[in-house]
């Protein structure tokens, strides 16, 4: 039997620690609570997990498993490359980082080791960003609003939300992109276009 992909085993070893996940598309979620801790409530609310131990939370967000996180994954996980994160200022993202460092980082190699998670008694900060958005613009439209307010059942015309409506036009505006670009590549080159330090002489 071939080896299976790295990529592959750590998704099967999830799979299997991360078993009592709610169903997606569940529209019974409780509010949580103030004391619920920052880790859990990005599971529930960013995976629909709302039962794993710390193993589990490092390898789901151990984005190139690696067996460590970088500073660019601490970042990732508390959702600053996504576009809601866009008016975070700098200095706040270096804090994140700084301070997820200070807890984790105990051999201060720049790396924090999932055997430095898993066996911290530390808790991941809560800084006040919210939930930690990750995924792309599918995984969250989906997430945070399809599945909160529409079901299998909504039709097309259903879908009239000012979430729905941006969500497909940023659908619209990425397929004319599209048309335009092959358009483009099917132009002949255009010699008045070129500039002419670039033309060849005759």
């Amino acid at each position: 039997m071939p080896a299976l992909p790295r990529l592959t085993c750590t998704l099967l070893a999830l799979l299997a620690l991360l078993h009592p996940i709610s169903a997606h598309g569940a529209h019974d979620q409780q509010p949580l609570g103030d004391d619920v801790d920052w880790a859990t409530r990005h599971m529930i609310e960013e995976h629909h997990i709302s039962s794993f131990d710390p193993g589990a939370f490092f390898s789901l967000h151990d984005y190139d498993s690696s067996g460590a996180w970088s500073p660019d994954e601490v970042r990732r996980t508390y959702g600053l490359d996504d576009e809601s994160a866009k008016d975070v200022s700098e200095e706040k993202r270096e804090e994140v980082t700084r301070e997820v460092y200070r807890l984790f980082d105990a051999d201060k190699n720049g790396l924090i080791e999932r055997e430095e998670f898993v066996g911290s008694r530390e808790v991941l900060p809560d800084f006040g960003l919210g939930p930690g958005h990750h995924g792309d613009d599918e995984y969250e439209y989906e997430i945070h609003h399809f599945e909160k307010f529409h079901d299998e059942n909504t039709r097309e015309e259903d879908l009239t939300h000012p979430e729905d409506i941006a969500h497909f036009r940023k659908h619209d505006l990425e397929a004319d992109e599209e048309v335009r670009q092959e358009r483009l590549d099917r132009m002949p080159i255009v010699e008045q276009n070129i500039p002419q330090k670039f033309r060849r002489d005759p």
